[in-house]
């Protein structure tokens, strides 16, 4: 056995052993067969591509087949929510208060958080126009700028959003780098409508009267404490109907996306769950940061566990589905046929 073979076989460990036993000799020469004669490693497609097909076969050896669908759609619900999100946050940062307040502002802006909602921005423009890699390149952008502004931030001593809402930002942004690869053009447009009609209601409707919030000097009038639970309610309104409408003709692609979402949907609603975990134990009519910490990681905990657990529970009460079931083309990485 050669090394560049060997090497094969050790990524189709991705796959289960029953699979393998059954198709690894022939997707391990399909793949040797392609390469070139001088090749040592397999390239990084061809790793990938083995590791999202054993990924794929464990999902439906578990009768999860339809979890990755799933996180493709809760993808593209997080991706509409945090530009939208971004277009208003945008709109705020266009009116710091005034310089006699005392309140230190980012020049124009009222924070550095203006570099993160223009990346999310340009994250929605380059995925009209080139979806799939370049668009998970750019929203990888947006996620580093947004995490990048509490240090900065604090380098620089200028004012940053407060983690109120850089929190659900980073969490929606960690599912929108499952968006799909190829997209309808509408749906590739989305993000750009959701935008622009986030931004025009923030031009509109959010008043310029310089209040400062309970959280700093952010957010006038309508602070964060009231936009982002409003936002968690529409997503999460949202994505029950289409589970529901998907269940209806046996897709469990909704209940998988609603899984995905519950920890963007719960960071979102940070500071009415701190409040109330705060009031219960303390009595407190607000959540103190301490209270607000906690909740962030027992939410930041919670969502993913849940995925595990129900892929088990699955398991447990399905069975494995034998390895010939929708066995997957070691060439072209298709099924052949699916799998329920």
């Amino acid at each position: 056995m050669s090394e560049l073979e060997r090497r094969y076989h050790r990524l189709l460990r991705a796959y289960p052993a029953e699979y393998r036993r059954a198709r690894g000799a022939e997707i391990v020469g399909t793949y040797l067969d392609l390469a070139g004669p001088e090749r040592r490693w397999p390239s990084p497609g061809d790793a990938a591509d083995l590791l999202r097909g054993g990924l794929r076969q464990r999902l439906r050896a578990a009768g999860a087949a339809d979890l990755i669908p799933g996180v493709r759609l809760a993808a593209v619900l997080a991706f509409l929510t945090a530009t939208a999100l971004a277009a208003v946050w945008s709109v705020l940062e266009l009116h710091p208060p005034r310089t006699e307040w005392g309140v230190p502002n980012a020049g124009p802006f009222v924070s550095l958080g203006i570099g993160a909602w223009a990346a999310w921005l340009l994250a929605a423009v380059v995925h009209a126009v080139a979806p799939g890699r370049w668009t998970r390149r750019a929203v990888a952008l947006a996620l580093l700028f947004t995490v990048a502004v509490v240090p900065v931030a604090a380098l620089a001593g200028l004012p940053r959003p407060p983690l109120l809402v850089l929190l659900p930002q980073v969490g929606l942004g960690l599912v929108t780098l499952g968006l799909p690869a190829r997209l309808p053009a509408r749906l590739r447009a989305a993000p750009l409508l959701a935008v622009g009609a986030a931004g025009l209601a923030g031009v509109n409707l959010l008043p310029r009267n310089d209040i400062v919030s309970h959280y700093g000097s952010y957010y006038y009038g309508w602070t964060a404490e009231q936009i982002l639970p409003g936002t968690a309610v529409v997503l999460l309104v949202v994505v029950l109907l289409l589970g529901t409408g998907l269940a209806l003709r046996a897709d469990q692609r909704g209940g998988w996306a609603l899984l995905v979402l519950l920890t963007p949907v719960g960071l979102l609603s940070l500071h009415i769950l701190a409040g109330m975990a705060d009031g219960l134990l303390n009595g407190a009519p607000r959540p103190g940061w301490s209270a607000l910490a906690a909740t962030a990681v027992v939410v930041g905990l919670a969502g993913p566990a849940l995925l595990p657990l129900t892929i088990a529970l699955r398991k447990r009460g399905r069975g494995a589905v034998p390895a010939g079931t929708g066995d997957r083309c070691p060439t072209c990485g298709r099924t052949a046929e699916r799998v329920a």
